[in-house]
């Protein structure tokens, strides 16, 4: 055990530690360490690693996704061994739900974790080098990226989370002679045999075809790996002031965007629309983006849907909308109402929040405070004429000078008395109709807040 250990303890000084000593919040002192044990042998040796290492700083957890018949028994035997290393550990029984049965696996393991996790913890993971290969190689046959192809960190910082898996540059032959040198035990899930599943058949059935014409083909693609990683990383750099020259995390300025190399144009949509979310669209999606909305026609009011977002272009500027936001023209619907206003009051229509108050120039009659008035949903085809300005002309070729973007027009509201317009609530503030309750010195609506924050001016 002693050889074994300070065999281990030599890579690991070597190969880990000085790199994720580099990372300041990752090693400190009050740092602790949650880990990810499946009962397969690389999660068990890594548990019984740290444990000789970071006694009482780790704690353990089984994800029991309910997929196998003898899934909870694994965790009773995960739970042994952690009782008789002295390790704390959690068992959680997590519901994946329909679809891709591995990523939804994945993305119900991960949620347990992040609910696990206290403000100070790392988790640590048991990769190792043939996980990183498998996984290079299946994102490969995908059609993946710089992003897809830089596979696993060794130290990677996401989703609030920090995770470390230090077993990632060893390979499984090693793993295999410290566990049983160290006597590890540990269960077989069948299901990592199992070639209906991706990455069950590259290990069985693909990788040992590749591996007897190439060798070294397992370190060979892990290698390519953290080429990809440095790619991506110098990628990152270009993206950040791409990202700042071209616009924001929600908006883009079309002619900005376009003025860069086609490449790099491909390259900032796609970290755009992945935005918070783990993975980038494919590259079908962005060149529907590219395609369907920046390049179709000037009074078209076309977007596209992916991910929970609305991607929409608006005079020169692309848009990145919540479905919520782009689609509430569907559910916000306000039947006539009968209203009564007061001075110094707030009144909420439904572009905004406005403040009742009095003022020097035009505005309205104080004889209408406290009068029944009637606010109604804009419908098309209505005329006003604003005040200060020659003769009526179209409520709908003032919105459009407006710029107010089409998906919050729906929020446009008539005030009127006795079929009388005088006014109009909109997301840039509220239009004052010519009528002959105009009076100086009257009282206006302003603006206080808008119910969308991108409601600015778009010139």
């Amino acid at each position: 055990m002693r050889s074994t250990l300070s065999a281990f303890n030599e890579i690991w000084q070597r190969q880990f530690r000085s790199d994720c000593l580099s990372q300041s919040d990752v090693f400190s002192d009050q740092a602790s360490f949650l880990i990810g044990c499946s009962g397969g042998m690389d999660s068990m040796l890594l548990l019984h690693l740290m444990s000789f290492l970071y006694p009482q700083k780790i704690r353990a957890i089984y994800v029991n996704h309910q997929l196998q018949e003898n899934s909870a028994d694994w965790g009773q035997f995960v739970a042994q061994a952690c009782a008789s290393l002295n390790v704390p550990c959690i068992v959680e029984a997590v519901h994946v739900s329909e679809g891709n049965l591995e990523n939804q696996a994945r993305t119900a393991r991960y949620q347990a974790y992040q609910q696990h996790l206290l403000p100070h913890d790392i988790l640590v993971l048991a990769h190792h080098q043939q996980d990183q290969a498998e996984t290079l190689m299946l994102r490969l046959l995908s059609g993946a990226g710089i992003h897809g192809l830089a596979a696993m960190r060794q130290v990677d910082q996401r989703d609030l989370m920090t995770i470390w898996r230090p077993l990632l540059n060893l390979s499984r032959e090693q793993i295999c002679q410290w566990a049983a040198e160290l006597n590890v035990q540990n269960i077989q899930d069948p299901t990592n045999f199992n070639t209906e599943y991706d990455r069950a058949w590259s290990r069985e059935e693909l990788w040992p075809v590749l591996q007897s014409r190439f060798p070294k083909m397992q370190q060979a693609l892990s290698r390519s790996s953290y080429l990809m990683q440095d790619a991506e990383d110098i990628l990152a750099d270009v993206l950040t002031f791409d990202l700042v020259s071209c616009g924001t995390s929600d908006i883009l300025q079309l002619e900005k965007l376009q003025a860069l190399a086609p490449p790099r144009q491909r390259q900032l949509l796609s970290a755009w629309m992945r935005g918070q979310a783990q993975y980038r669209p494919s590259f079908d999606m962005v060149q529907r983006l590219m395609h369907e909305v920046i390049e179709s026609k000037v009074d078209s009011q076309a977007a596209l849907h992916w991910n929970g977002f609305y991607y929409v272009r608006f005079a020169k500027r692309l848009y990145r909308l919540a479905a919520a936001e782009y689609l509430s023209s569907e559910y916000e619907q306000a039947e006539p109402q009968h209203i009564q206003i007061q001075l110094a009051n707030s009144f909420t229509a439904l572009s905004g929040c406005f403040q009742i108050q009095a003022g020097e120039g035009f505005g309205l009659s104080f004889a209408l405070l406290e009068q029944k008035l009637t606010l109604t949903q804009r419908q098309g085809g209505e005329k006003i004429h604003l005040h200060g300005r020659t003769g009526s002309w179209p409520l709908k070729k003032a919105i459009q000078q407006a710029q107010i973007f089409p998906w919050l027009r729906h929020r446009i509201q008539i005030l009127s008395i006795d079929n009388v317009m005088l006014g109009v609530f909109t997301p840039k503030g509220f239009w004052l109709a010519e009528s002959p309750y105009c009076i100086q010195a009257g009282w206006l609506p302003q603006l206080v807040s808008s119910d969308n924050s991108k409601s600015g001016s778009s010139s």
